[in-house]
């Protein structure tokens, strides 16, 4: 039986089985579009020696995808809202996998290049779309748990498991091209099961979604939410976090702390393991203590890690300990941003539109722009000065975070989500 639609985005908000499905299935997809982008990293060695490439090459190919993901997930947010989100799902999982096949083919920096620039186009397509129908599918008390499970994935598959996977592939097949190839497959048998599932609300319940124009008003209509307003400057913040942290840390760990290969690897995973606790623990947080203290704290106690990891550890476990504090934090609060907060503060309608405007600057800034500037200040004053700054970053996300509306259900707010997008608050 299909449940009515309410108030809080949903038609199929109080259907539980369809809700384990969909939210199953949405973060096996984010688990994939994790593993897919961060494959080149692990790669690299083989990557760099065939194709010629140099640490520059390596840098512009990371950027590239982070660059075109923000764009569109922006874009295909706004599209999600008013063709559905099941489509752009569906879609952006086949062409990530087929573009995956196709890195894995390319001859040349400049054909790697173009496949990742392609990827990123279909892994931002993926990132609002999938926000969204899980918040279609959520009870209002588990939103945020939700979405962070599917957030967490991300991390999981691609910061975590994603060099153990990559390093294990690559040791039994013939090249880093049959790894690529490889990973292609999952995300094919994936998008069947969505095809099978996944369902958009009728559009009885979406009113939004209509023949006439007005949608493309959206934009103006998003961005006149205080919460959305806020989440755009914090998202930067945690975003530079993450990126900051992934692209700064190892040689910070082999350079100035003198941790061998192994060590600095062992070190490292705490990134990977403590991103993907963090987005789920932090979202679940929020559901009850409520979006801004969980996202205040999470700021706070980032910065306080950050700052301890630099001034005061020098041995593998701490460091460890500290990184993995550092990016739960980093990792979560940006889940609550991207998630919650930005999905929260709009119509259900709008909501892809929201949660793509967040995530997609903050993609831009945080993975294409912030670790420019990290470059730059650790060439100029130093690879300790460059993680300090990153904290400071952070105290400033706590700052903007102080000024959100609260919209968590359990806390008494935002139990329905508003359903006429022109009141600016």
């Amino acid at each position: 039986m299909t449940p009515s639609p309410t108030a809080d985005g949903g038609a199929l908000s109080g259907d539980r089985r369809y809700e384990f499905r969909a939210i199953a299935l949405l973060a096996l997809g984010f688990g994939l579009v994790g593993l897919d982008r961060w494959l080149v990293m692990p790669l690299a060695p083989q990557i760099m020696r065939d194709l010629k490439l140099d640490y520059q090459d390596l840098g512009n190919l990371a950027a590239a995808v982070g660059l075109s993901w923000g764009v569109f997930a922006i874009v295909m947010g706004n599209l999600a809202d008013r063709i559905g989100r099941r489509r752009i799902v569906i879609a952006s999982v086949i062409g990530f996998s087929l573009l995956s096949g196709v890195s894995g083919l390319a001859g040349s920096l400049a054909m790697l290049m173009v496949a990742r620039l392609a990827m990123g186009v279909a892994e931002g397509a993926y990132c609002p779309a999938s926000y969204a129908a899980a918040l279609d599918a959520s009870r209002p008390e588990r939103r945020g748990l939700n979405l962070g499970i599917i957030q967490g994935a991300f991390a999981l598959f691609g910061l975590a498991l994603g060099p153990i996977i990559a390093t294990q592939l690559v040791a039994i097949v013939p090249s880093w091209r049959a790894v690529f190839q490889i990973v292609a497959v999952p995300g094919l048998v994936l998008a069947g099961a969505m095809f099978v599932v996944l369902r958009d609300p009728p559009r009885a319940a979406r009113p939004a979604v209509t023949a006439d124009p007005a949608p493309r008003a959206s934009w103006r209509d998003v961005l006149a939410r205080r919460n959305v307003r806020v989440a755009i400057p914090a998202i930067f913040c945690s975003m530079s976090g993450i990126f900051v942290l992934g692209a700064m840390t190892p040689v910070f760990l082999t350079d100035v702390v003198r941790l061998d290969g192994p060590q600095m690897g062992l070190v490292m995973s705490g990134l990977g393991f403590g991103g993907f606790v963090g987005q789920i623990a932090l979202c679940g947080i929020s559901d009850v203590i409520g979006r801004r203290p969980a996202l205040v704290a999470a700021f706070l106690g980032g910065a306080a890690a950050l700052a301890a990891l630099v001034l005061t550890a020098h041995t593998p476990l701490p460091l460890f300990a500290l990184l993995f504090l550092a990016a739960f934090c980093c990792c979560g609060a940006n889940a609550l941003l991207a998630g919650p907060v930005a999905g929260e503060a709009v119509p259900y309608t709008l909501s892809s539109t929201a949660m793509g405007l967040v995530v997609g600057l903050g993609e831009i800034f945080g993975g294409g722009i912030a670790p420019s500037i990290a470059g730059r200040i650790a060439v100029t004053t130093g690879l300790p000065t460059t993680l300090l700054t990153v904290s400071g970053v952070l105290v400033l996300g706590a700052v903007a975070s102080i000024t959100l509306i609260e919209t968590a259900p359990r806390r008494g707010h935002g139990a329905a989500r508003p359903e006429t997008p022109a009141i600016a608050v």
